[in-house]
């Protein structure tokens, strides 16, 4: 039988690149729910080529002109944040994409696991901000979280049939992002519409900025914890600047295995949708002649005090990566519109952790409010 999907975020960069994944795989995949935020022309556009049954748009002063572009159709129309929640339970679907960016992703991703739906998680956030809680409510439902970051999807298929051998340690390798190597001093005048050029891959504007900062790479390092059941000393950030190798898996035995391949976010998305089967595709193969050399260092933390603050957060636990994620989502918008500068980033985030309240076990309301509370908290920090 077809594989029912759910995209949460379908007019993203991850979202668009499903959709591709289930054009090239008709006979096992069927689109039933699409939900953007407020990308009303491209979800209509969407719409109007697979007729899923549901289609949600999030920004509900956007719902009428989607409701009379899609009348003619079969489809249920839905608008607020709590149609992302029912949609994403529905009784005929499978699998729920979140693709969703950001802290949005969480309450329906939560909602999703609730009801019993396997998870192909795009969304780093999610984990991030309440893992133990989404662990917790997974194992309640018998909800399956399949990884579709390159990284985290890198282990998880390095980890296919060694259920039985201790890991060791992984190491999420990182590109380095645009400004690898380069000084403080260099950074000082770095513009948004340089910090959006990534040298390998081609995500939205928000991951882009996160991977300039290393705030990418620090939220991974958090989410691998939950994923993988890992301590913090057993997570090794090593940059890799070709991005060929997506991470690497090391057992106890000294042993390792790693997962490479060009860069493409069709790879670990088919394969979130179609596990525990690999199925055929025409992807661009890797050819060893045409990369000649592969490269490692360390990531160069005294630059990119992010990845450290990820770290710090990490080691502490409770609701500080929940603070640390909200203020770094409030300065990178700031950022992109120009209102902070590039090294101003890390200095601001850094202030949030430290002065916002710290709860060692916080509920999902405790996650809601430090979410809100740490945002109003950061944009008065910035002045906006």
């Amino acid at each position: 039988m077809k594989k029912r999907i759910v995209i949460l975020g379908s007019t993203g960069s991850i979202g668009t690149q499903a959709l591709e994944v289930i054009d090239a795989n008709p006979d096992e995949f069927e689109l039933v729910g699409i939900a953007a935020g407020r990308n009303a022309d491209l979800l209509i556009e969407q719409a109007l080529k697979y007729v899923p049954r549901y289609v949600v748009i999030g920004d509900e002063s956007k719902y009428q002109e989607v409701h009379d572009a899609l009348s003619s159709l079969p489809l249920e129309i839905m608008s607020s944040a709590e149609s992302l929640d029912e949609m994403a339970g529905m009784a005929d679907v499978d699998i729920v994409l979140t693709a969703l960016v950001g802290y949005a992703g969480l309450k329906p991703t939560i909602a999703a696991i609730k009801a019993g739906k396997n998870i192909a998680l795009a969304n780093k956030e999610t984990l991030v901000v309440a893992g133990e809680l989404v662990k917790s409510e997974a194992m309640k439902s018998g909800s399956q979280v399949y990884p579709v970051d390159s990284e985290h999807s890198a282990i998880f298929q390095c980890l296919v049939g060694e259920h039985k051998n201790a890991v060791e340690k992984i190491y999420l390798t990182a590109s380095g992002g645009p400004f690898r190597g380069k000084t403080p001093d260099e950074l000082k005048n770095i513009t948004k519409n340089e910090a959006l050029i990534h040298p390998n891959w081609c995500m939205g504007d928000k991951i882009t900025i996160d991977s300039a900062t290393l705030m990418n790479k620090g939220l991974e390092v958090i989410e691998a914890k939950w994923l993988f059941d890992l301590e913090p000393d057993q997570i090794e950030v090593v940059v890799h600047p070709q991005s060929i190798i997506h991470s690497i898996v090391q057992f106890i035995d000294g042993s390792m295995k790693a997962q490479m391949g060009i860069p493409d976010m069709r790879l670990p998305i088919q394969y979130a949708l179609g596990y525990p089967e690999r199925i055929p595709s025409d992807f661009q193969r890797f050819s060893f002649t045409n990369y000649p050399t592969l490269t490692f260092e360390k990531p160069d933390t005294s630059v990119f005090r992010n990845l450290t603050l990820a770290y710090e957060a990490l080691h502490k636990g409770g609701n500080l990566p929940c603070i640390m994620n909200a203020a770094n989502e409030v300065v990178v918008e700031a950022f992109l519109k120009e209102k902070i500068r590039f090294l101003d980033i890390p200095g601001i985030i850094e202030t949030a952790m430290q002065k916002m309240k710290f709860t060692l076990h916080p509920t999902f309301e405790d996650y809601s409010s430090c979410d809100c509370e740490t945002r109003v908290f950061t944009r008065e920090l910035i002045g906006l």
